[in-house]
């Protein structure tokens, strides 16, 4: 059973305090904020009454949002390391409250911009040289003058914001802090409580039956429940099926892309070329199906890595390995990482309550901290890696960029973190010097690739065939949700869904799926990556450089520029079909490795 939160050693645990010493710090910056946002709301029209008006309004509106992102990062992560205590429920929950007061406050903003005509905007522009830090800013506001309500209208929606969030919220709860999964056993024999933190390492169990019992278990409480998570899923799509309508996009997809400026045919594509090469994923499923001596291969089967080799990692070695990996990236870069692992940005261990997963997160004014639930696994050793790409993306960002432009956009958000598990899967073959550990590493490989491209795609045709049917009418409810999802799974998997009933709930525990078109990203962002890897061990010096340039360009340009400057056209299907080119190579050495060992 998983350790209370007092139990974990501190050196496991992030320190928090970096962004309030104290809960009475965080309660007094609450108090203040609270009171200059009620005083900011005299602001409101008077938007455009000059350029020293417009700059000031601005300013006062980004130092707010500054200070709100970094009350809420304190107030969500303390909630996140134990989920059950009330007293950090409280302040996620004032967290979102003053998120949706600022909105209502500035809710003017945008209405009141789009008035400016270019002749006022230049003018401004010549008579405040301080505004030009904004441009990019105000042009990109300028883009979405279309889909901008009415003050009145745009107040009204902000004040819904945590209307709009309670189905997210509710699934959050519910499946963190209340669901209980039934008693199993591990591989030993011995009795252990089943949670989100433990079901991935014993589904990649050696042993068949420790698989198939924790598969049925966790799945038998999904279906126990999916009726209610139905009614949480149908009402989150329904708020952005809702928001896109009032804004008038044509679709919630187009209204979720747009805010990255990113064109639905890049989503389009990313199916497009995933279902093509479908073939790929079903050769790699029956090549695990003879490697197993399965006949009847279920998908509880398709998780569990088929070396014979140990490959496992202590979380102090995969420190080590991490550092030793990413120095390829220069000094400056490898002296980020070690801060990072040695300053407390982890919460490392798992714990009862605590949020499943893992993450980077924070905000401009704090460390870029990481939740992780670790445990002694090669994938464990991917994750760390992964997240501190996040990590190091956002410490570049920060402190390169002014506020403003301080963040980067979703969109790029997985490539930074993927491309360095492209590049630990590249050094990690350049050293092995052993057929068994090459197969191991290339089976990790295949089965992230597979997780992160084929299944992330998988989630997005999901994710849009449920929005497409909530517009044209249709009710999301658990049976519409379980077959819809049973066939997408056949048809990626090759696998028949009258042979893995269970797998029809699995829609039921995906949070990605209240996020609001972000999956596809995780794809998109591992092809991507994986270019980028290919340039940062094999390429120049320059590509190094154009690659720490992306780090640091957060907002500053739009995003298919900032990545297409790193050497990745997006917009081009090149990106994809040389991802599935290096699938494609892996497995045909695994293939031959396979035979090589006589292992099918």
């Amino acid at each position: 059973m998983a350790k209370q939160r007092n139990e974990i050693e501190e050196k496991y645990t992030w320190n928090l305090t970096t962004i309030f010493p104290t809960d009475e710090a965080f309660e007094m910056e609450l108090a203040q904020v609270s009171k200059e946002l009620k005083e900011a709301s005299h602001l409101a029209g008077h938007l455009l009454d000059s350029a020293d008006s417009l700059l000031k309004t601005t300013a006062i509106q980004m130092d707010l949002m500054r200070r709100i992102e970094k009350l809420y990062s304190y107030a969500h992560m303390k909630n996140d390391q134990d989920t059950r205590v009330a007293k950090y429920q409280e302040y996620q929950a004032k967290g979102m409250a003053i998120y949706s007061e600022f909105g209502q406050v500035f809710a003017f903003y945008e209405p009141e911009f789009m008035a400016i005509t270019d002749e006022q905007y230049q003018a401004f522009l010549a008579e405040k040289p301080e505004l030009q830090v904004y441009q990019h800013f105000f042009d990109k506001l300028l883009q979405k003058k279309p889909h901008i309500l009415s003050q009145r209208e745009e107040e009204l929606l902000a004040g819904a914001g945590e209307i709009f969030s309670a189905a997210g919220d509710t699934f959050g709860i519910l499946d963190n802090a209340d669901i209980v999964f039934p008693i199993v056993h591990d591989e030993e024999g011995n009795e252990v409580q089943l949670t989100h933190g433990n079901y991935i390492s014993l589904v990649e169990a050696k042993n068949r039956t420790v698989r198939k019992e924790a598969y049925e278990a966790l799945y038998s409480v999904y279906e126990q429940y999916q009726h209610t998570y139905a009614k949480t899923l149908q009402t989150n799509v329904k708020v952005h099926n809702y928001n896109a309508k009032v804004r008038k996009f044509s679709s919630a997809r187009e209204a979720a892309l747009s805010a990255n400026f990113i064109p639905e045919s890049v989503y389009e594509s990313l199916v497009s070329a995933v279902n093509k090469h479908l073939p790929l994923l079903h050769r790699y499923v029956q090549l695990r199906a003879k490697i197993l001596g399965i006949s009847d291969l279920k998908m509880y089967d398709v998780y569990t890595p088929l070396s014979e080799v140990d490959y496992k990692f202590t979380y102090e070695a995969a420190l080590t390995k991490a550092e030793e990996v990413l120095a390829i990236l220069g000094d400056d870069y490898l002296n980020r990482v070690k801060k990072a692992f040695s300053e407390r940005w982890i919460d490392v261990c798992e714990n009862q309550g605590k949020r499943s997963g893992a993450y980077s997160g924070g905000s401009y004014d704090t460390n870029a901290f990481m939740l992780l639930n670790w445990q002694d696994t090669l994938d464990n050793l991917f994750t760390l890696v992964h997240e501190t790409g996040h990590s190091m993306h956002s410490s570049y960002t920060r402190e390169t960029q002014p506020y403003v432009y301080g963040d980067y956009s979703i969109f790029l958000a997985e490539i930074a973190s993927t491309t360095n598990e492209n590049i630990l899967t590249e050094k990690l073959l350049e050293e092995v010097d052993d057929d068994q550990t090459r197969f191991a590493i290339l089976n990790h490989f295949l089965d992230g690739f597979r997780g992160t491209v084929f299944r992330q795609t998988q989630f997005a045709e999901f994710e849009h065939a449920i929005h497409k049917a909530d517009q044209e009418g249709q009710v999301l409810t658990s049976e519409f949700l379980n077959d819809l999802y049973a066939d997408l799974n056949e048809k990626y998997y090759g696998l028949t869904k009258e042979d893995n009933p269970q797998i029809q709930y699995e829609w039921a525990r995906i949070p990605h799926f209240y996020y609001d078109y972000y999956v596809f990203q995780y794809a998109t962002g591992f092809s991507a990556a994986s270019a980028l890897a290919d340039k940062i061990v094999n390429g120049t010096q320059e590509d190094k450089e154009k690659y720490l340039h992306y780090l640091k360009a957060g907002n500053s340009d739009y995003p298919l520029n900032v990545i297409k400057k790193a050497g990745v056209d997006m917009e081009k299907e090149d990106y994809l079909n040389a991802a599935f080119a290096v699938f494609e190579r892996r497995l045909d050495e695994f293939e031959a490795l396979v035979e090589k060992l006589g292992l099918a």
